[in-house]
């Protein structure tokens, strides 16, 4: 089996022919949504007669969902622009809603959004950091020999070199897409694994997060689509020593990152360390399960029975940076959220630990 898709063979200066004709007044605007399992991204593509300014232009859509048959409401909720179209096409991200206007069962957008409404007066920011892995369409680690093994672990993060970074090309087009779609992504590298990148998205405060996470998700994929490789966010795409995939969370309120923060940051981790069985649950959508093969206790991880807390610990669940501990006052990490988590559930249920109560003593 190749180990890239035939798509991926099509002529693409032909494609580009096509892509170059204008279009008048017309914008295609692709609506993008979180599948009935919450797991991955699907999208169709509609003509507005004209460009839409504000996300309030963009009308509600419907779509029949999978498995199920059931018509389902698509609710834009943010636009960006179109890296794949250009300029004046769009992106939207959408809620998914059931025929009487509730939000769909795993519609977690909604929910994190009333909970951010209640501790916005914290000013709340997160970034997390996506791991993923590129394979190729037969499933095998895109880079690696066809058989055997690449060499152990210890060569490839944030390595340079045709023998260690495997797939460069498809993380300098995803971030350049980021940037053109508005997406606030701020970094990327190669991972531990061969194969394995991550890219960071952040400061976003609120639901925001959420928002442009899903977006360089989709972003992800459709890159991945044009070079005909696949991105995985399993948490342990490889058995045996080899690195699993998280998605760690940065987080910080205005009084973490005010003069004396840490005793802040302190506060929530105390918090934290109190409800550590809720939180994995809600850390990956299988509630826990796939996170058991990554969080072992061994590479750069914490065991998913017990909860740590360290500065510059990155075997802990919770890491301190040795900066903010110097400073006193800054963000923590939560390094226990696996690849394919929700960030919507990731953040909601941060906030409903760590800030819900010094919102109230706020007030």
């Amino acid at each position: 089996m190749s180990c890239v898709s035939e798509s991926s063979h099509l002529n693409k200066f032909l494609r580009q022919r096509y892509l170059s004709l204008p279009q008048g007044d017309f914008c295609q605007v692709t609506y993008i949504w979180i599948n009935g399992c919450g797991l991955d991204l699907c999208s169709k593509t509609r003509t507005m007669d004209s460009e839409p300014k504000v996300i309030a232009d963009i009308p509600e859509w419907d779509f029949c969902q999978r498995g199920t048959f059931a018509e389902m409401l698509l609710a834009p909720v943010y636009m960006f622009r179109d890296p794949f179209l250009l300029d004046p096409n769009k992106l939207v991200l959408c809620e998914v809603l059931k025929q009487t206007r509730e939000p769909a069962d795993l519609n977690h957008r909604n929910s994190c959004n009333k909970i951010m409404k209640m501790v916005k007066d914290l000013h709340p920011w997160f970034g997390m950091e996506q791991e993923y892995t590129l394979l190729g369409v037969d499933g095998h680690p895109y880079g690696w020999p066809k058989l055997g093994y690449p060499k152990p672990q210890g060569l490839y993060y944030c390595s340079v070199g045709a023998d260690r970074a495997f797939g460069r090309d498809i993380v300098d087009c995803h971030y350049k897409a980021c940037l053109y779609a508005g997406i606030k992504i701020c970094g990327t590298n190669a991972e531990v694994m061969p194969s394995q990148w991550e890219f960071q998205v952040g400061p976003c405060e609120g639901i925001e997060m959420g928002d442009h996470l899903w977006m360089a998700r989709f972003l992800l994929h459709r890159v991945c689509e044009d070079f005909g490789v696949v991105a995985t966010l399993d948490p342990k795409p490889m058995t045996g020593d080899w690195n699993g995939a998280g998605c760690h969370i940065n987080v910080s309120t205005m009084q973490m990152r005010e003069e004396g923060g840490i005793e802040h940051i302190e506060k929530a981790i105390e918090k934290l360390s109190k409800r550590h069985a809720e939180h994995i649950q809600v850390y990956d959508p299988h509630g826990g399960e796939d996170n058991k093969r990554r969080l072992s206790g061994f590479h750069p991880f914490s065991s998913i029975t017990d909860f740590s807390a360290g500065v510059a610990n990155r075997r802990a669940s919770v890491r301190i940076p040795l900066h903010v501990a110097q400073k006193k006052c800054g963000y923590f990490e939560d390094r226990r959220p696996s690849a394919n988590c929700d960030p919507y559930a990731v953040t909601c249920a941060m906030a409903r630990t760590c800030m819900l109560e010094e919102e109230e003593e706020l007030k």
